[in-house]
């Protein structure tokens, strides 16, 4: 019995074209910009202080062009003493 299935390779259905400059460049020629951001423990900050946190968030997501996705993902620990 003959196999008539067309062999592939993974390289080429992986969406990603090359990473450069520090951004992740796709085959349908997106490009994708990691942030790091350290923000403060949570309940360590001044109402003025969480006002002015919100503010530079809000200012940083208006310059952004059309069509932008963020997606800001928390991390949580829980360290066992």
């Amino acid at each position: 019995m003959r196999n008539i299935l067309k062999a592939t390779t993974l390289e080429s259905k992986f969406p990603l074209l090359a990473v450069e400059g520090g951004c992740i460049i796709s085959k349908d020629a997106d490009i994708t910009v990691v942030y790091r951001v350290e923000l403060p423990e949570l309940f360590t900050v001044t109402s003025a202080e969480y006002e002015a946190i919100h503010a530079a968030w809000c200012k940083a997501l208006k310059v952004l062009p059309e069509y932008s996705v963020v997606h800001k993902q928390d991390w949580v620990r829980h360290d066992v003493v």
